[in-house]
């Protein structure tokens, strides 16, 4: 086992040496790296920090039934029966306001109560207010809207779907912004570990030239260049969570006076150990992949 740790010990040991001999162009490399991966872990746990604070909020979506003028309330009330037992696994609650109960709340604001004296009687229908939930919604709510309003005894159904179009846009903008967001990101790493390993492999061609002609095989000399990219990344990233969660600081104070003034507390935190432990996991190999590649392309060997 410890002879073949040997080579890798030993490439290991090569390029500690090689980063030393240029610490100044190293720490540029590993700065501007961290820099790029930031940006995106930032908008990662600010996504991942909304997700509770979305529950918080009430922004289920609401289809509002409304029965015709003068029909019983024992209909609307059998209605919201059936919506409840064959619409079980699309709605999270149903309930029914009474024309007597709408007619109680309006006469509770003052800015309707004189004009609804004055009325001979009731002319508000029952209405059944179901909540949607699960996936798809933009897509869902106008369906049910329409065979709902087939119903006997419906008058109108009242379907919040801009709300809903305008949240499910939202949400793909992010999830579309996020990976765009990654992919210009993984290409400038990708750039910077390949432009450091070719020069490091120009400049050192004449010695990598005379170890190929005492035996060295390929692997032993690609080996201390894919060290090289693999921690220049690893180390990156680890500089990019420390600079993120010191980022963090100035923008939870920012964003407080903001979360108050919706009534729930939001703080932006970094996301779980494991997702960070993936997440250096996936910059390392892409640093090596980088590395090998760009050997490979310099030295021809």
């Amino acid at each position: 086992m410890s002879l073949s740790l040997q080579p890798h010990r030993y490439a290991l040991g090569v390029t500690l040496r090689r980063i030393a001999l240029q610490p100044f162009s190293s720490l540029a490399n590993v700065m501007v790296i961290a820099l790029a991966l930031a940006i995106p872990l930032l908008v990662s746990a600010t996504l991942l920090s909304l997700q509770p604070v979305a529950r918080q909020l009430s922004t289920d979506p609401e289809l509002t039934v409304f029965t015709r003028v003068g029909t019983s309330t024992d209909i609307a009330r059998s209605m919201a029966q059936r919506i409840e037992r064959e619409y079980r696994s699309e709605v999270s609650n149903v309930r029914v306001i009474t024309r007597e109960e709408a007619l109680a709340a309006l006469k509770r604001n003052p800015s309707y109560a004189d004009v609804l004296a004055v009325l001979p009687g009731n002319p508000l229908p029952d209405a059944i207010v179901v909540t949607l939930r699960g996936a798809d919604l933009a897509r869902r709510s106008p369906e049910l809207a329409d065979t709902w309003r087939k119903w006997e005894g419906v008058d109108m159904v009242q379907l919040d779907s801009a709300w809903v179009q305008r949240m499910e846009a939202l949400l793909r903008f992010g999830n579309t912004a996020l990976g765009l967001l990654a992919a210009v990101v993984a290409v400038s790493v990708l750039a910077a570990v390949f432009n450091t390993v070719r020069m490091q492999a120009l400049s050192q061609r004449e010695e990598i030239t005379a170890a190929r002609l005492v035996g060295a095989t390929e692997s032993f000399v690609r080996r201390p260049f894919l060290y090289l990219g693999a921690l220049t990344c690893a180390v990156a990233a680890g500089v990019a969570i420390a600079a993120s969660a010191l980022a963090m600081g100035p923008l939870n104070g920012a964003l407080a006076d903001l979360a108050k003034s919706y009534g729930v507390e939001f703080f932006i935190q970094l996301p779980p150990p494991s997702w960070l432990l993936g997440f250096v996991m996936v910059v390392t190999l892409l640093g090596a992949f980088s590395a090998r590649w760009s050997v490979t392309r310099t030295t021809r060997f």
